[in-house]
């Protein structure tokens, strides 16, 4: 992202970026990162006055199983339907063991519909339907309870017609908002459904569906409130694809826990997330495996997906986090569990802040550029840990004792950009898999990796520049790399003779005995990596192997306590920028 400058707020719900050029009128935002133009809404249709109501306007509104009564006019009923067709506020209460709520104005003012204790049931069309208003807010009323159920086969009036299709369908803008509950299955297809743009204020609200759980044509916002979804297909969704100022979801509090068949939440545009508790199962979960069609994904979006804060608990078949475009994480905690990617942006990934336990993945983080500036990482990967690629170019296949690019290759044109924070890595295939080059100027990047020679816990096919930080990687010793010569900071490059015993103490140390570090990988391993701006050229170091430790621990790191020596492998002295060391 070296074009780029991300300035992340939100306005109305939806997040402003400023790159390197941008035009930004009242609505919307066009930014140009200098390859294509990008478009994100800034609105929506939420006003404070929604909110607010004349008490003594109320048209009270009662459901008597089979039958409506209505003490005002603005109502109209018609055995067991009632069709608001007047703007204004209506009170419900009471049942319909087979009926029907419509909406259906051309008035240029809300409608406003307070569920207060409502059952209802329809077994062939949506309970509830908002066939036209200028927006309708529907009002939870504090302290009831209220449930909205549908059949599984629907009658349409018209041969072919496909809507409505949820079992409370909105043609027009509508937003949930109160401290009541509303518990809501689509046996149909969806649960929750706007045609234009949804927002969910506050409310207890449940969602069973047997397709998508809630969705918002448009926009989905989440201000607040506590909900949940079991859907057979997505459970959150945006999927206008006509219009680039909308398809957009943002959550900026409240608790959300999502179980899915295919995606939890996935937006046509643009993720935001700025805070609220995120639970997500998609796909059946990381112990799952889905046909290469499908997708299961936590959360996607196509053009950008930007988190602020949160906390985040993701068990995903699929990748947890993906966007086909740029992400950009600043906070929150991460939990994640996934058979696929943790972290995957198809152009740009750029972490600012958070913190990430990646248990289970088969790649961790992965992007064609990939900047980590502050942040805390833990993840364990079947496959690489960390990889910048970009599908086009050639895997990177080392270069052997200290190497860079191997015999005859061409340097792919992706990148790894460590400029702070900590990165543990624990990889079955190579720890950092960079088709293309590195840049360290700070944090901490230790890496406990491969046990197999056709990997390194270090891989690139570019350079790797390291001018900062503290840097220590131990794997196979096939194709072991350490940083780069044209690097400012030196580093050295240590292949044992035979493979060491996983959890097998290193410890290095000047010839004065003050110590650098005590590492215990968790797998074997036969080389390590390391570099700190703590060597010196002309210094002589000692590498010790085994023996106890007594400090504070970090994943098998310790930085300070006392050592108690095991054996001595070598002792050496810095001589260049990389020191190539051979240990028995």
């Amino acid at each position: 992202m070296s074009s780029k400058e991300f300035l992340v707020s939100v306005a109305s719900a939806a997040v402003l970026f400023f790159f390197s050029a941008c035009e930004k009128t009242d609505d919307w935002i066009i930014v140009d990162d200098g390859s294509e133009e990008i478009v994100i809404n800034t609105v929506n249709h939420e006003d404070a006055d929604d909110y607010v109501w004349d008490v003594t306007r109320v048209v009270h509104i009662v459901l008597n199983g089979t039958s409506i009564t209505v003490d005002s006019t603005g109502a109209s009923v018609n055995g067991s339907v009632i069709t608001i067709d007047s703007a204004g506020t209506y009170s419900i209460t009471g049942s319909l063991d087979e009926g029907q709520i419509v909406v259906n104005t051309q008035d240029e003012e809300p409608v406003r519909v307070i569920l207060a204790g409502v059952t209802i049931h329809n077994s062939t069309t949506a309970p509830v339907y908002i066939q036209s208003s200028d927006k309708t807010i529907l009002i939870l009323a504090d302290g009831t309870e209220n449930t909205v159920t549908d059949g599984s086969a629907y009658v349409f009036e018209t041969t072919g017609e496909e809507e409505p299709n949820a079992a409370i369908y909105s043609k027009s803008d509508f937003t949930l908002y109160g401290n009541g509950s509303l518990t809501v299955t689509g046996s149909y297809a969806d649960g929750i459904t706007s045609k234009d743009g949804l927002i969910i204020k506050s409310g207890t609200v449940a969602v069973t569906s047997k397709d998508d759980g809630i969705r918002g044509k448009d926009y989905l916002v989440v201000r607040g409130g506590d909900i949940t979804v079991k859907a057979g297909g997505d459970g959150f969704k945006s999927d206008n694809d006509e219009d680039p100022l909308r398809g957009y979801i943002s959550i900026e509090a409240g608790t959300v826990n999502i179980i899915s068949g295919g995606d939890a939440i996935t937006a046509q545009t643009n993720a935001i997330v700025t805070g609220g508790a995120i639970s997500i199962t998609s796909g059946g979960g990381s112990g799952k495996t889905i046909a290469s069609t499908l997708s299961a994904k936590g959360i996607k979006a196509i053009t950008a997906v930007v988190l602020d804060a949160g906390t985040f608990t993701l068990n995903c078949a699929d990748d947890a986090l993906h966007t086909n475009g740029a992400m950009e994480i600043n906070g929150g905690t991460y939990t994640i569990t996934t058979a696929d990617d943790g972290v995957h942006a198809d152009t740009t990934l750029v972490v600012n802040g958070g913190s990430f336990t990646i248990n289970k993945c088969y790649e961790g983080i992965e992007s064609a550029a990939i900047t980590i500036n502050l942040g805390d990482i833990y993840l364990t990967s079947g496959d690489d840990g960390i990889n910048a690629a970009d599908g086009s170019s050639t895997e990177g296949m080392g270069g052997g004792f200290g190497g860079g690019m191997g015999g005859g290759m061409t340097a792919g044109t992706c990148t790894f950009t460590m400029n702070g924070g900590y990165i543990s890595v624990h990889s079955g295939g190579d720890g950092i898999d960079i088709n293309g080059s590195v840049v360290m100027t700070g944090g901490t990047l230790v890496v406990d990796g491969p046990t197999s020679n056709n990997n390194g816990a270090l891989d690139y096919d570019g350079t790797f520049v390291i001018s900062g930080g503290f840097l220590l990687a131990t794997g196979s010793a096939g194709m072991a790399q350490a940083p780069g010569t044209s690097s400012s900071q030196y580093s050295i490059l240590m292949n044992y003779q035979a493979a060491q015993a996983a959890k097998t103490l290193i410890h290095l140390q000047g010839s004065d005995g003050t110590g650098l570090f005590t590492y215990a990988p968790v797998k074997k391993y036969q080389s390590l990596a390391f570099s700190s701006p703590s060597l010196v050229k002309g210094t002589t170091y000692e590498i010790y192997s085994g023996g106890t430790i007594s400090g504070t621990e970090n994943d098998g790191l310790y930085l300070d306590g006392t050592y108690t020596a095991g054996t001595k492998t070598v002792n050496f002295t810095v001589s260049g920028m990389v020191t190539k060391v051979t240990g028995r």
